[in-house]
């Protein structure tokens, strides 16, 4: 498997906290099962081409595209329905390609985080405040720039880390607890369901 994944940063060096922090999640996701290829991307429409190039120069691979919904998920539409009609997006699903190579962290990476409030704390340490999360248990309702506000409440005064930063986010993403965010998120759920069927026993 590969999973090109967006964010990370234009370069190389920048992309490589990303990469580390979804290979700690996919540890413990898949324990002692062979883990997949983590290709960070840069943006979204990055990712994307990056994916679409995959399928061509690694026929062999099941290539899987995971990016940010960016808005609310309608529950009667697909992955790629999703990706086909949204605005900036409008991206058509390439021949061949099957609804379980794109998956979407609803409406961004911050749900999955904020869905782990006590890895949180325990990263933000002294002045972290959970009390300014959002309190609705499924995360995938939250609004984007809800979700960084309130992570930037609940950190702004932490001693340790200080307010929220997009780099705390790919530490963070390998601390978080799989399945605290598998419950609070049916996307989550259903990616971590993909990499285990998918994934070949024995030592990664």
């Amino acid at each position: 498997m590969r999973v090109y994944v967006e964010g990370g940063g234009a370069s190389r060096r920048a992309q490589e906290p990303l990469r580390e922090g979804f290979s700690k999640l996919f540890e413990k996701v898949l324990g002692a099962c062979a883990r997949p290829k983590i290709i960070a991307c840069g943006s979204r429409n990055e990712a994307f081409a990056d994916f679409k190039r995959a399928l061509k120069s690694h026929p062999d691979a099941l290539c899987i595209l995971l990016v940010d919904s960016e808005e609310p998920v309608k529950p009667a539409i697909s992955t790629w329905g999703h990706v086909s009609r949204r605005e900036g997006d409008q991206w058509p699903r390439p021949d061949g390609v099957r609804d379980e190579q794109l998956h979407l962290m609803v409406q961004a990476m911050e749900a999955w985080l904020v869905a782990d409030a006590e890895s949180l704390a325990a990263y933000y340490k002294q002045g972290f405040r959970k009390d300014a999360l959002p309190r609705q248990k499924n995360v995938e309702l939250i609004a984007k720039k809800d979700l960084y506000e309130a992570l930037e409440r609940a950190t702004r005064e932490s001693k340790t880390k200080g307010k929220y930063a997009k780099y705390h986010g790919f530490e963070l993403i390998g601390l978080v607890d799989p399945n605290r965010v598998r419950a609070a998120s049916v996307h989550a759920a259903r990616f971590f369901d993909t990499l285990m069927d998918h994934a070949a026993a024995g030592p990664p």
